[in-house]
């Protein structure tokens, strides 16, 4: 599982480094701009991302593991909600999640697999508690973060620019 969570890691990191080249192709009024999109415009998805990762680091931060990787992100601003718009400008906002990708990679490194089969307690927004165990919260992780690269990728696709292939398989290499 482990080794899994490291290849996601690695997929999610790449992936958003090719959304952010494609965006560079648009105006700054054209990632702003409302397409209908559930988080409105390419950059709401952006900072939708930003808000779920860094919501779902700072409950994995409280894990009884304290993942030295996460401490920098138990300071960082919590997110007043899913849909904060919290940059406006690509600069900013890649710089951030560079940030994030990191701490995100080094998460995935240092987590064992018994930590994988430890219950993650949790308060969901919606001020519900929950108990999931921390390999079902990381699948859902990286698969939120996949959902959502899709729908930029669709968005950036319809302003004309092609984020070229994203599939997993891309970064896994051919065995012989």
């Amino acid at each position: 599982m482990r080794e899994n969570l490291v290849l996601f890691a690695t997929y999610n990191a790449e992936m958003n480094l090719r959304n952010f080249h494609a965006a560079q192709k648009l105006s700054a009024e054209e990632l702003l701009q409302d397409r209908g999109a559930f988080f409105g415009s390419i950059m709401g998805t952006l900072n939708h991302l930003i808000a779920a990762d860094t919501i779902w680091l700072q409950r994995i931060a409280h894990h009884p593991s304290q993942f030295s990787s996460l401490l920098a992100i138990q300071d960082s601003p919590k997110p007043t909600g899913l849909n904060q718009n919290r940059f406006t400008d690509l600069a900013s906002w890649f710089e951030h999640r560079l940030s994030l990708d990191q701490i995100i990679k080094q998460l995935v490194l240092e987590i064992t697999e018994a930590d994988l089969e430890s219950i993650l307690h949790y308060t969901r927004t919606d001020g519900v508690a929950s108990n999931k165990r921390l390999k079902d919260v990381l699948q859902h992780f990286f698969n939120h973060q996949t959902h959502h690269r899709g729908q930029i990728s669709t968005l950036l696709f319809q302003a004309g620019v092609d984020v070229g292939v994203t599939d997993l398989l891309s970064l896994v290499p051919n065995v012989e």
